[in-house]
């Protein structure tokens, strides 16, 4: 019996023989805002994000005024069309050249200002950090007030990828200088919008 074999061996031996259940952790709802939008604007915009509001005449029209000059748009999103698309072939790197994304996020959380990704939002993963710049789509329906809540949502048990990003990438070791985009994109803006309804959804009376 190798070294290796003979310390799992004894790890095995003493394992406790009494069930332990696992502790019951609150949810700290004593504390959740009465404003979650607000709340995650505010936390978004200390992080150095941007909240986007959409026109009621014009949804989109704070983000085609982002788009005005980007060569490059790769959209996950149907609401607004972009010139580069993610299929199968597309490898990770492929989105090195990408001067702005767009996603709709998961869900978000008010408390820290983050929106989640998951790999069905991205489609490949790197969308969420190579681009110069990143717009994030957000129902304001889809946001929870606090860490404890994201972790209770569905998309942790199904997605194999999930992160959560607050404002752009940012430093300040070198020299103390605050610089934007060092290991990710450069700004990160979320415009508030409604999710589309799917075909047979039926307006609650």
């Amino acid at each position: 019996m190798s070294s290796r074999d003979a310390i799992l061996a004894s790890v095995r031996a003493h394992l406790p023989k009494q069930a332990c259940p696992i502790a019951t952790v609150p949810m700290f709802d004593n504390d959740s805002p009465t404003d979650l939008l607000t709340s995650f604007g505010d936390a978004l915009k200390q992080m150095g994000g941007e909240l986007l509001v959409s026109d009621p005449i014009d949804p989109d029209a704070p983000v085609r005024a982002k788009l005005m000059d980007a060569k490059i748009v790769c959209s996950r999103v149907p609401e607004i069309e972009g010139n580069m698309y993610i299929g199968a072939e597309t490898s990770p790197a492929d989105l090195a050249g990408v001067d702005y994304g767009i996603v709709r996020a998961a869900f978000a959380v008010a408390e820290t200002g983050s929106v989640c990704l998951t790999e069905a939002e991205l489609g490949v993963n790197t969308l969420g950090y190579l681009p110069q710049h990143l717009i994030v789509l957000l129902d304001p329906d889809d946001i929870v007030p606090n860490i404890h809540h994201a972790y209770r949502r569905a998309e942790f048990s199904r997605a194999n990828y999930a992160v959560f990003q607050s404002g752009p990438s940012a430093t300040a070791d070198i020299e103390g200088v605050l610089i934007h985009g060092a290991q990710g994109v450069r700004s990160l803006s979320v415009l508030i919008l409604k999710r589309p309804k799917l075909a047979g959804d039926q307006q609650l009376s």
